[in-house]
């Protein structure tokens, strides 16, 4: 067994890198019906789903973070008419030891939200079930694409406030 610790007064030094999960839970739920129990009728065609993704972190102490993952989605007919509609903010508390300073952020808005993603799938999917819909079975979301994708809109908001001023 290696030694990973100094001896400078015991700091760890090529400690292995650590992620933990302390605890996961639903922060908010929401799930409508509107137009029940006219909805539930046979439709003639299949319903236009709608989803939208968002991440986000606060830190609440040196290496422990807040996560939230929210899906809020939608299932419509024709342009107008609203099958059902849900938004979950599903969380956990994360702890992350032995990372590089720039690599904490990717880790905390990629894996975490990856590690969160499969419970709030099955939320959604027992919430639509139990509305009297087939279970919407979310497909897998690309974290890595998601933050790519956030970085660049910041990087954009950025450069157009500089350019602003």
């Amino acid at each position: 067994m290696a030694d990973t610790t100094a001896n400078n007064g015991g700091a760890q030094e090529n400690a292995v890198p650590a992620l933990n999960a302390l605890a996961q839970y639903c922060k908010d739920f929401s799930f409508e019906n509107p137009n029940a129990p006219r909805s539930l009728q046979p439709q003639n065609a299949g319903p236009q789903i709608s989803l939208q993704v968002n991440v986000n972190a606060k830190q609440l102490d040196e290496a422990d973070f807040e996560v939230d993952l929210t899906l809020e989605g939608n299932a419509t007919i024709g342009e107008k008419e609203v099958l059902f509609a849900f938004e979950l903010t599903y969380s956990g508390v994360f702890r992350v030891q032995n990372v590089p300073q720039e690599q904490l952020h990717p880790i905390v808005m990629i894996e975490c939200p990856r590690l969160l993603f499969p419970f709030a799938r099955q939320i959604v999917a027992d919430a639509v079930r139990n509305g009297g819909f087939p279970p919407l079975y979310i497909d897998p979301i690309d974290f890595v694409a998601l933050y790519r994708q956030r970085a660049t809109e910041m990087a954009q908001q950025q450069a157009a406030g500089q350019t602003l001023s």
